[in-house]
């Protein structure tokens, strides 16, 4: 069972098997100028993108759709998606971008104002900082309460499964909330409104997600093939990337200041948070010497892969001069450190301009 509303720990390779998702690393060489995050190996499975991947090489329309749950403070940990969604946009694809109140509402109990305000300041702001247009044509951003056409399709969309489908991919017990239970069939229809005749019909669809969003995805897969025949919908494909460490080595979370670094802060509390981050450095210096560090325990080089470092020539010596011993971990949290204001510095001299132009957005 995964959850989608709860952190947990994640065994991917399990996941994988177990759920049929197949791995990037099979098709990456057929990606034309595959995005970092793919590379790395930080996006590690999809759905059917080998079928997006051909609407990309033939220039032909597709879709992307990533939601926005309003619920706290934006941190690097979400940045990876921003990423995703400005490789995408390279791509000439469409931008479908709903923010989820009605569902932080029904799983976090917050206001419909409140979701508003967080969205403004929050995400559409630091979604434009951190270089993703959301002022082109083919983008769309929609308050999940206040889009009618929205809410329509999630009625369709109702009729197409039962609590005993819900119960069996959520667990949702009979003592959960009847908002919570609806709420995973305002996501299916955020996923498949791109398809609607007002955003220019069915097309191709791809959502790149956490492996804890599964849930979703399998669902709306299913509904999509069963209102195929009334809406002339396709099944939407989707992308999984892995979770960026929190700084204390448990998943990075919005509720748990110690284990992010927010994108709101300023350089220097950013860069700071940096060398409190847990490495994967032996107990003494000449253990480290002699064994090496171990680097794929380190959230510091995680921060490298994910955000820090574009040149994989230099994320390699990293890692090499890591293993073998000859870099200190003090060394390595100080240039990291370093990389980490810079980005923040650059992403903060954005940030007032993009929040005038987010207030505009919805």
């Amino acid at each position: 069972m995964i959850d989608p509303w709860a952190s947990s720990s994640v065994d991917y390779d399990k996941l994988v098997n177990q759920f049929g998702i197949q791995k990037i690393s099979d098709m990456i060489n057929d990606i034309k100028n595959p995005g970092r995050l793919m590379k790395r190996g930080v996006i590690f499975g999809h759905r059917d993108f080998d079928i997006i991947n051909k609407k990309i090489n033939n220039n032909e329309e597709f879709a992307v759709v990533t939601g926005m749950m309003p619920s706290g403070q934006m941190h690097i940990g979400h940045k990876m998606v921003v990423d995703q969604l400005k490789w995408y946009q390279d791509k000439n694809a469409m931008l479908s971008l709903p923010i989820a109140d009605m569902e932080a509402y029904a799983a976090r109990g917050i206001s419909f104002e409140k979701a508003r305000e967080i969205t403004i300041n929050e995400y559409l702001t630091n979604y434009i900082a951190l270089g993703l247009d959301l002022e082109k044509d083919n983008v769309n951003i929609y308050l999940q309460s206040e889009n009618k056409e929205l809410q329509k399709l999630s009625f369709q969309a109702s009729r197409k499964t039962n609590f005993n489908q819900l119960k069996a991919i959520y667990g949702f017990t009979p003592s959960k909330n009847m908002a919570h239970v609806q709420a995973p069939l305002m996501q299916v229809a955020d996923i498949l409104i791109p398809q609607i005749e007002e955003y220019g019909g069915p097309k191709n669809v791809v959502v790149p997600v956490g492996i804890d969003q599964d849930p979703h995805i399998r669902l709306t897969r299913d509904i999509a093939q069963k209102l195929s025949e009334e809406l002339g919908f396709i099944t939407p494909s989707s992308t999984y990337h892995r979770f960026l460490t929190g700084l204390s080595g448990d998943k990075m979370s919005s509720s748990k200041p110690s284990t992010a670094i927010y994108l709101n802060e300023d350089p220097k509390t950013a860069s700071k948070k940096v060398k409190t981050a847990k490495t994967g450095g032996r107990e003494s210096l000449k253990e480290q010497q002699e064994l090496g560090g171990e680097v794929d325990k380190c959230v510091v080089y995680e921060m490298f892969v994910y955000h820090l470092l574009d040149d994989d020539k230099k994320l390699e010596e990293i890692r090499e001069q890591c293993l073998n011993g000859t870099l200190r971990c003090g060394d390595c949290k100080a240039h990291a450190s370093e990389l980490m204001e810079e980005m923040f510095e650059n992403i903060s001299d954005k940030q007032t301009e993009a929040r005038e132009i987010a207030k505009n957005l919805i």
